[in-house]
């Protein structure tokens, strides 16, 4: 097993070089004032109204740090998925999404029911930032965009040792709430499914998923991806075929299995 890198910024330049990722890992952090928010070192402020997804995909793929308030986000559904916006009666009804993603008021209100998100009240500003830049000191929750087989392999580290099962959910449209939301709310490893909103607006690939969880997990799943390179298990997954006598291949992996009979 190799060594493990210390501070935030090497963890999150391992974790580019084992996932081989296409976006930079980033991390949220909310302030209870807005000074505190704007004090970060070069921190941008939006110039017009825009989607969580948007500041969150500003972080991940160009490596801004990007300063908001609720006043900054499009609507009620954004600003309560991070805790900057209540969660009222309205929010709880979701009529804007009857007869758009929901067939009837009971549809849309069972959605929002569903979703987890953090209380509202305590926080009037949010940042997001590369883990590479530091600037955050720490995030809440770091989060990073991989395909479905690197999300694999981070989940194997995360499991090496100390294993647990993870169960997560997918609410369908405001999938933030199963990503960000759920982490902030929670401090678990939450994973998503992006939906529709992610992809349109904050640039998403056809082929990512979304992990979000509390920073310092990354130093344990990160040594678990070790261990596993060390067993001859590394990502990306090389291709054994189809058609191929699985014994020889199983072999390297566990002794004795070129002998195993068949099933």
């Amino acid at each position: 097993m190799t060594d493990s890198p210390t501070g935030l910024a090497a963890l999150s330049t391992e974790l580019e070089r084992l996932l081989r990722l296409r976006s930079h890992p980033f991390g949220i952090r909310r302030f209870e004032t807005v000074e505190a928010m704007a004090a970060i070192p070069r921190i941008r402020r939006p110039q017009s109204v825009h989607t969580t997804d948007q500041i969150v995909a500003q972080a991940a793929r160009l490596g801004w740090t990007v300063g908001v308030t609720a006043d900054d986000l499009v609507g009620e559904q954004c600003r309560a998925v991070i805790g900057l916006g209540p969660q009222d009666a309205a929010w709880r009804s979701g009529e804007k999404m009857v007869g758009v993603w929901y067939a009837t008021p009971a549809d849309a209100a069972a959605h929002q029911a569903a979703m987890t998100v953090p209380a509202y009240g305590r926080y009037r500003a949010m940042a997001v930032s590369p883990l590479s830049s530091g600037r955050l000191d720490p995030p809440e929750i770091a989060l990073f965009y991989a395909t479905p087989g690197a999300m694999m392999y981070f989940i194997n580290g995360l499991q090496y040792t100390g294993y647990k099962r993870f169960d997560w959910s997918v609410v369908g449209e405001s999938a933030c709430a199963d990503s960000w939301g759920r982490a902030l709310a929670t401090g678990e490893p939450s994973l998503s499914i992006p939906c529709f909103a992610e992809r349109r607006y904050g640039g998403v690939l056809d082929d990512e998923m979304l992990m979000a969880l509390p920073p310092s997990l990354i130093a344990k799943a990160i040594e678990g991806m070790h261990a596993l390179a060390g067993n001859g298990l590394r990502y990306p997954f090389p291709q054994y075929g189809i058609q191929q006598d699985v014994r020889a291949g199983m072999a390297v992996s566990y002794p004795g299995a070129s002998a195993s009979a068949r099933s």
